[in-house]
């Protein structure tokens, strides 16, 4: 017998074995009971109801993150994501900018930025791809979970594609927007400083982990604003499966 129909009968025998005054007495708590026996869960909403409520979610979270970062200095302007010198480099920043390359040493943390700005929307796709891919125990697994859950979610089914598109994407683009030459001539100088070490990592990963980790914060706020704020849950989806938590 189903959880539903089992439910339903135990509320039937529980009422006719009960005392008149009892029922009364406690008919509010019953009926409340009922419900949420019936409903299949706390918030009595049918697993449909609520994947499509995660689905639509994380349409709106993604698409706002997405082009968040993407407006010119998302990034760049963003303390919180911004893209940082790397650790090599900044260990021989002073000395650059001692020796007059300070105007190199900022095109070059620009630059980076622009280049995640540019490459950011490449993820729009594969966001919407993985949502509509969500399973119903997914989706419960997600609504009752922690504050950033959903996005958690995504970064697991997506992290691995999207480096794997974002890495040629953003080498082409750090190309196109003067990254790959500001970098050079920031290694050939430092080769010119006597004791100097010369700069070695891997700019395209640098710049492409760098790009993930801010987008993937940009969708952990949009995921907190429709979770905790009312005034964020634009459809009446949203308002029943995010209200009834």
């Amino acid at each position: 017998m189903g959880r539903k129909r089992w439910g339903i009968w135990v509320a039937v025998l529980f009422l006719a074995l009960t005392p008149a005054q009892w029922v009364s007495a406690g008919w509010g708590g019953l009926l409340d009971s009922l419900k949420k026996t019936v409903g299949g869960g706390e918030s009595g909403l049918s697993d449909s109801r609520i994947t499509d409520g995660l689905r639509q979610a994380l349409e709106i979270g993604t698409a706002n993150a997405v082009a968040t970062v993407s407006d010119t200095n998302g990034y760049y302007g963003n303390p919180s994501i911004k893209i940082p010198l790397p650790e090599s480099v900044q260990k021989v920043e002073r000395l650059l900018r001692g020796v007059g390359y300070g105007p190199q040493v900022d095109a070059f943390e620009l630059s980076m930025n622009r280049a995640a700005e540019r490459a950011a929307p490449k993820a729009k796709a594969l966001f919407w791809e993985t949502i509509k891919g969500m399973s119903f125990s997914d989706a419960r697994k997600v609504l009752n979970g922690r504050e950033n859950e959903a996005t958690l979610y995504l970064e697991e089914k997506t992290r691995g594609r999207l480096l794997e598109d974002f890495k040629p994407l953003v080498h082409t683009t750090m190309s196109e927007v003067g990254v790959t030459r500001s970098y050079q001539e920031l290694d050939a100088k430092v080769r010119s400083i006597p004791f100097a070490e010369a700069f070695s990592f891997d700019l395209d990963r640098y710049v492409t982990d760098y790009a993930l980790d801010g987008l993937f914060h940009m969708l952990s706020l949009e995921e907190q604003k429709i979770r905790q704020d009312p005034a964020a849950r634009v459809t009446d989806l949203l308002k029943d499966v995010f209200g009834n938590r």
